[in-house]
């Protein structure tokens, strides 16, 4: 599974229902649990973005539509990154010339 690193910021309709937050999350949790994508972490944080999240999924189609679906929600806008661990990075420089 690839690893994924989701920054978020609440929308004016998230940040309204704020009390909902912790909710919201555990209901995200099971739309990517159905889809075959696995939300391991939610953090809140402070700063730049409103949440960090750590996902797991198949690929990046799997991935992107979880997103769509996410977004589709109204409550947050989000940017992902894709994520590599030290093992696929060392096979990663494995291949530079």
């Amino acid at each position: 599974m690839a690893t994924y690193i989701v920054l978020g910021n609440y929308t004016d309709q998230g940040i309204r229902n704020i009390k909902d937050s912790p909710t919201r999350t555990e209901a995200v949790k099971e739309m990517a649990r159905k889809t075959g994508v696995v939300a391991k972490e939610t953090f809140w944080t402070l700063g730049a973005y409103d949440f960090v999240s750590i996902i797991e999924a198949p690929d990046d189609q799997s991935m992107i539509a979880f997103g769509m679906s996410v977004g589709a929600l109204g409550n947050v806008r989000t940017q992902t990154l894709r994520a590599f661990s030290a093992t696929d990075m060392s096979a990663i420089l494995g291949k530079v010339t």
